[in-house]
């Protein structure tokens, strides 16, 4: 009672006049309330079906970020951290308090980080027993004595069926998200996709933790075997992040986000955001397994007549998606904080056929790489795209940094300086040639090259240096092919090979000219070699 009384007076203090308040539900009654108010349905297996709406996900140029004293010398402006004037924000805030008077509110408490000395509290005020179940699976879940005197470093305040006039609040569409580190609240509106409350709060650690604590936030997966040893594994969708970094001979710290201190990793999450699109048991039985009462399935399809789901059916969207709490996972750190990362891997699905398997990365090289954050769309992943299509995202998740992206990258480069973590840049993408000609890199060949190079197996074997990019490739690795190791090796026109090379090595150039003014001339050292016609 003494929790829910303080929360009534945090409600208060904001201006909420809500008419009921459901704070901290357990999963069973949020699940029953979300069917009685028509959120949902119940599958075969039991998860909760929901449809978040006419958004199904992130809407990056809707979010901004509240330009002031904390904000204005510190964030990196331009397309991605769009600024938003203080005063719109008081005035759309006041507007979604008053839209909310006499309307029910679920209320959730929650911590995002694992590690004590960094976690955020945060108090999450929604208006969807199915959004609250969200965020139940997705943040950490505090003990009943934590909760007696919790207050929120952060609130979130989250309403999909309000919607605002742009020309009036200064936002681009009746949809937003507004981030205020000086008032320390997100306000959501308009959109009913879960994924903006978790990713904006991550936005929020990736801004605060380097701030004020000098601790390296990743988006990133992470496991550790028996002995202790941890293992980290960037990518950007499509890479193998998330199959990669489950591995049944290890503990899973994370899939998603971490931040790394002098004390090692932690998990932001208390749970799991997985896609699932033709998703099958046989491919990712953990993902399959988790699917259950308590997981909460977007966007997903029945098949006709039953309350199977087929998650072959794309009728809503390619990004269906299903959360659950982490503890859904058999092999799951419960912790969620481990030692100093032995291993980092850069995933890139390389569809041009370029870049070996596996390779070492020197400091200079692990900066380069990492605020490029590469990798490639195939031709019919999205509409339009007929060919091979270059990506890069800063630090491997550029909508979530706020800082300038070489703040992250010199943070990085100090914690491998210290610590010796060796970094690898792992291609799972295409090999013999590029998408359409090639062939992609078996899944059984990329584990084996992870497996060993976590083991020691690769610290001492031998290496070539690829004449382009400048990386020591491994040549000879357990249970691979030698001659899958060199790139080049695997084409048959070793010249169009060169010239493709050179083609993606111009791009690398051309995407870090951005960075040029603030990064070292130590990372600038690492770029690849681009021949002057």
């Amino acid at each position: 009672m003494y929790a829910l009384s303080c929360v009534s007076e945090h409600l208060a203090a904001l201006g909420l006049r809500p008419g009921r308040i459901f704070y901290n539900l357990p999963v069973g009654e949020l699940v029953e309330l979300a069917l009685a108010r028509g959120e949902g349905k119940l599958t075969d297996e039991g998860a909760l079906m929901y449809d978040t709406g006419k958004f199904t996900g992130r809407a990056p140029k809707d979010r901004f970020i509240v330009k002031d004293a904390i904000t204005s010398e510190r964030v990196w402006w331009g397309e991605i951290n769009q600024p938003f004037d203080p005063q719109h924000f008081d005035a759309l805030l006041a507007q979604m308090i008053q839209w909310a008077a006499g309307k029910d509110l679920f209320i959730r408490d929650a911590f995002v980080g694992a590690d004590e000395n960094y976690r955020l509290r945060v108090r999450i005020i929604g208006q969807q027993a199915s959004h609250n179940l969200f965020c139940y699976n997705m943040f950490i879940r505090p003990k009943p004595s934590e909760l007696q005197n919790f207050t929120p470093d952060f609130t979130v305040i989250a309403f999909p069926d309000f919607q605002t006039e742009p020309a009036k609040f200064g936002t681009r569409s009746p949809n937003f998200v507004v981030i205020n580190f000086t008032k320390r609240m997100i306000i959501i509106g308009g959109t009913g996709y879960t994924g903006e409350t978790k990713k904006s709060l991550f936005t929020v650690m990736n801004f605060l933790l380097p701030v004020n604590y000098h601790v390296l936030p990743m988006h990133c997966g992470a496991n550790m075997g028996k002995n202790g040893e941890v293992a980290v594994f960037f990518g950007l969708s499509g890479t193998g992040k998330t199959t990669l970094s489950a591995d049944p001979n290890r503990y899973l710290i994370g899939d998603d986000e971490h931040g790394w201190s002098d004390n090692g990793i932690f998990n932001f999450e208390g749970g799991c955001y997985a896609k699932v699109v033709n998703l099958s048991k046989e491919n990712e039985p953990d993902i399959w397994n988790a699917i259950r009462f308590g997981s909460l399935l977007e966007n997903t399809r029945f098949y006709e007549g039953t309350r199977k789901v087929d998650f072959s059916n794309t009728s809503v969207t390619e990004n269906t998606r299903v959360s659950y709490p982490i503890y859904f996972i058999n092999n799951f750190l419960e912790s969620g904080k481990a030692g100093v990362p032995r291993h980092i891997f850069f995933l890139t699905c390389d569809a041009y056929g370029v870049l070996p398997p596996i390779s070492r990365l020197n400091k200079a090289q692990a900066m380069y790489h990492f605020l490029s954050g590469y990798t490639a769309k195939v031709a019919g992943t999205e509409l339009g795209v007929t060919e091979p299509t270059a990506v890069f995202s800063t630090c491997f998740g550029a909508p979530f940094m706020p800082l300038h992206p070489t703040e992250y990258a010199h943070l990085l480069g100090n914690k491998l300086q210290k610590y010796g973590t060796s970094v690898w840049l792992v291609n799972t993408g295409w090999t013999g040639g590029p998408y359409g000609i090639g062939s992609r890199i078996k899944l059984p060949y990329t584990r084996a090259m992870i497996t060993a190079a976590i083991n020691g197996q690769l610290d001492k074997a031998p290496t070539e240096m690829h004449p382009v990019f400048g990386l020591q490739m491994i040549a000879s690795c357990p249970n691979v092919p030698d001659y899958l190791l060199n790139p080049r090796n695997t084409w048959a026109d070793k010249d169009a090979y060169d010239a493709q090379a050179q083609h993606l090595a111009q791009m690398f150039v051309h995407n870090f000219e951005k960075f040029t003014d603030l990064a070292s001339e130590e990372i600038l050292s690492a770029a690849p070699k681009v021949l002057v016609s």
